[in-house]
């Protein structure tokens, strides 16, 4: 019997078992399948890449761009998603990223976000140039006059059939002027957004207003003029507002679907995010004080190795920075002659003088390395203001260590032995010999003297002491 009951509870327990685990494994694969269907739904639905055009627009973000919609094509995503906030940029990053979105064989979106950002200056014709223009709430675009970086050319009077390209020169009832240079600038930049705007069927009449005038506008004003396609309030919003719009993509008409789509954040890599790091003014210029000062120390302490290795690698870095950047040669040399100066100032004290127009012309040069207006091309100022008050003190603290060092007494040569104190080496009267710091001097005294007399020095000739007693 009792084994019966135990047999009876075993074949229970088995059978209680066995659809425990015919249940789990019927959920697994529901649940497999589930999440099959869902990465079937997902590879369906496709990819929407999103790349992220923030800050001033240089060479390492055209670099970012062009390789990012190139990932996207190899991968066979069907959207790129361009989240735009600049102040604007180098025009020939700006022109290197709008060839590649022209040439991209996937449709392209210029998003500007989110609330409170911008497509300025460059950000304006790259908005133009994608095949959708979206905006997010309290944002903006325009403001995209060229500024030229480097120098300025000779103004010139804009003639009357040129007056509706020049800009006002701000003083009231004055005559606008352009210079020969900037009127090439505006013109083409007019004609090349207006042309963006022809192929994308947008207003083109503002575009050049932006150019020719820098206009700007919010975007609602921009939706209602027929300059941006939607305004969405975040990304899952543009997609939905993107679903089922026809969009011209080469020769080829293409339906966007972007229900279910996936989303994919591109960052940049590390070589981008380096190569926009050196290539900012600030960091440049300060590649450039540390090239200049390890040189220094290396040439004041011949063999410290270190000095001299870290401030040649930082001045070549320096100097690659300034070749994708525009550089004021004079500020340039100024910023030289300040150094030179300076390091003068160390050999040949001048109580400053030397020291303090070196340090002029060291914050000079420096306000005027990168002269322009362009925002995001500029060396802050608190940087250079901090680095002219280094300086100072520095300077500062040489003079006073110069001027406290003159009024210190003479404690070498033969300065010093005046009024210094002398013991008699032997008997004399007039013609003798006297012991000083471990050393025999004749001497001459003026009264006689005993050996071991203290007597004090008043005079020194050649190798000839003249003492008093003390």
């Amino acid at each position: 019997m009792r084994s019966r009951c135990i047999a009876w509870i075993a074949g229970v327990g088995a059978g209680v078992a066995i659809a425990v685990g015919a249940a789990g494994a019927w959920g697994a694969a529901n649940a497999s399948a589930a999440a099959s269907g869902a990465r079937a739904a997902a590879s369906e639905a496709g990819v929407a890449a999103i790349l992220h055009i923030t800050g001033a627009i240089g060479p390492a973000t055209s670099s970012y761009v062009d390789r990012g919609i190139a990932a996207a094509q190899a991968r066979g995503d069907r959207l790129v998603i361009l989240e735009i906030d600049t102040p604007g940029g180098l025009d020939t990053a700006m022109r290197d990223i709008i060839r590649t979105i022209l040439a991209s064989r996937i449709p392209v979106v210029a998003y500007v976000a989110p609330s409170g950002a911008r497509a300025a200056s460059a950000g304006t014709y790259i908005l133009y140039a994608c095949e959708i223009a979206a905006m997010a709430p309290a944002t903006n675009l325009g403001a995209a006059t060229p500024i030229e970086i480097g120098g300025q050319s000779t103004p010139q009077p804009v003639s009357p059939i040129g007056a509706s390209s020049s800009r006002s020169s701000g003083a009231e009832g004055g005559a606008s002027v352009l210079t020969t240079e900037e009127r090439k600038q505006v013109n083409d930049a007019a004609a090349y957004i207006r042309g963006l705007a022809e192929l994308r069927g947008r207003n083109a009449d503002w575009a050049e207003q932006a150019v020719r005038g820098a206009a700007s506008l919010s975007s609602s004003a921009a939706l209602e003029r027929h300059v941006i396609d939607l305004i969405a309030n975040d990304v899952p919003d543009l997609l939905a507002k993107l679903d089922g719009r026809s969009v011209r993509v080469g020769e080829q008409t293409v339906v966007l679907d972007t229900r279910n789509m996936t989303l994919l954040q591109v960052e940049p890599d590390w070589r981008t995010r380096l190569l926009a790091t050196i290539t900012h003014p600030t960091v440049a210029y300060g590649l450039l004080l540390i090239g200049i000062y390890g040189l220094l120390l290396e040439g004041y302490n011949p063999g410290a190795v270190l000095p001299g290795v870290a401030g040649a690698i930082a001045l070549l870095v320096a100097l690659f920075a300034f070749q994708i950047l525009s550089v004021n040669f004079a500020g340039l040399a100024l910023i030289a002659v300040g150094v030179a100066m300076i390091i003068l100032e160390f050999f040949h004290p001048t109580y400053g003088s030397l020291g303090v127009g070196g340090l002029i012309a060291f914050v000079v040069g420096s306000i005027i390395l990168f002269d322009t207006d362009a925002e995001g091309f500029r060396i802050a100022l608190p940087l250079i203001a901090g680095v002219a008050t280094a300086g100072g003190l520095i300077l500062l603290g040489l003079v006073y260590l110069v001027t406290r060092s003159l009024r210190r007494p003479v404690v070498t040569g033969r300065e010093a032995m005046i009024g210094a104190t002398a013991e008699v080496f032997e008997d004399f009267t007039e013609h003798g010999r006297v012991r000083l710091g471990g050393e025999l001097w004749n001497a001459h005294a003026s009264a006689p003297v005993r050996a071991g007399q203290s007597v004090r020095i008043v005079r020194a000739e050649g190798l000839m002491l003249w003492v008093e007693p003390v």
